[in-house]
């Protein structure tokens, strides 16, 4: 889909312009790179010779050896990690100096494009014959909505969201920084697109890193009553075709979720976890961030994952782990409460 985005982009900044705000140095063999242009904050898989990056999680060390990013925001410790030519942009706290940086790129960032210039419906937004708006509905500025689409009253559109046909918006929800496809069913109260939960954390307090990513809703999802789906960082949340999404379910940002995938209420999904295709996640489960759970996989209800699940497996309890490990576990612990059951005199009257 051809889209302006939610953001509208400043800069180029040079690397001392960007060091500068973020409270970061360039090394001195590299202090005549200083006038490089930057055009944008990207990750370090998706950054080119014109972008900087930030390395901050020894999971993406793999990424941050092979990176083509100009710079990169890193610990003195790290500096000997980047590829030769790659410029360190040293900092003390990498991932805050990110935050402060992606503030010169993104300065209207700080606050949601919720439904800015609106009454009711904005004379900007794009509704095909065949839409249904209810009375109540907001419908922001540059949004676009598809034939045969019903949005119910209460429900808040923003700013150039686009919605395709023959979907339904549930009363009160809210979408916000999202592109959906067609045939998407998301229920009352619902809430997409919100910031996520990103901040650099440290003693001197936690400094809100914007996030400037998107929601992207494929094809036939059905997302339940009241379930949150964040919108990312840099890169786009992404809910897959034909996955379906059960009532309180909370999804954060960067989340990739593949297609045909089941997510039962209550579930908690953190950030840049990756679910591949037709996994089934029991009601209550909960993952740590930035794991991979394989295609077809299966959780069983209350789970704590934290760590990666191969495709195809069924994984239970708390850590989660192998499902029959887990059952093993279960009946050994109520074996051996039996037994010292059985082995505590019991208590006698005089």
């Amino acid at each position: 889909m051809d889209h302006p985005g939610f953001w509208a982009p400043a800069g180029p900044y040079t690397l001392s312009e960007l060091v500068a705000h973020a409270d970061a140095t360039i090394p001195e063999a590299f202090l005549s790179r200083g006038a490089l242009k930057i055009v944008a904050i990207r990750t370090l898989d998706e950054a080119g010779p014109d972008d900087v990056s930030f390395f901050d999680n020894r999971k993406y060390l793999a990424a941050l050896k092979v990176t083509k990013a100009a710079a990169v925001f890193v610990s003195r410790e790290s500096v000997a990690k980047l590829p030769d030519g790659v410029v360190p942009l040293v900092a003390r706290d990498p991932y805050r100096a990110f935050a402060r940086a992606l503030e010169l790129f993104f300065p209207d960032a700080g606050t949601p494009k919720v439904a800015p210039g609106t009454s009711l419906v904005d004379e900007t937004a794009q509704i095909e014959d065949g839409a249904i708006v209810e009375p109540g509905a907001v419908i922001g500025a540059g949004a676009s909505i598809g034939r045969g689409t019903r949005i119910a009253a209460g429900a808040v559109i923003g700013y150039r969201v686009a919605i395709g046909r023959d979907g339904f918006i549930g009363p009160g929800a809210t979408i916000t920084h999202a592109l959906i496809g067609n045939r998407v069913i998301i229920h009352a109260g619902v809430r997409v697109g919100q910031d996520g939960f990103g901040f650099a954390m440290g003693p001197g307090g936690h400094y809100k890193v914007r996030q400037v990513g998107r929601v992207i809703i494929q094809d036939d999802v059905e997302i339940g009553a009241n379930s949150t789906i964040d919108r990312g960082a840099l890169r786009d949340t992404i809910i897959g075709e034909g996955t379906k999404i059960d009532n309180l379910v909370q999804i954060a940002h960067n989340v990739v979720i593949g297609r045909h995938c089941v997510i039962a209420a209550q579930t908690g999904i953190s950030g840049s976890t990756v679910l591949e295709d037709y996994v089934a996640m029991g009601g209550q489960c909960g993952t740590v961030g930035h794991i991979r759970i394989g295609a077809a996989a299966q959780i069983g209800a209350q789970s704590g994952v934290a760590s990666d699940i191969p495709r195809g497996e069924r994984w239970g309890g708390y850590p989660a782990k192998p499902i029959v490990a887990w059952a093993r576990e279960v009946a050994l612990l109520k074996r051996l409460a039996k037994r010292k059951g059985a082995d505590t005199p019991g208590d006698t009257n005089d």
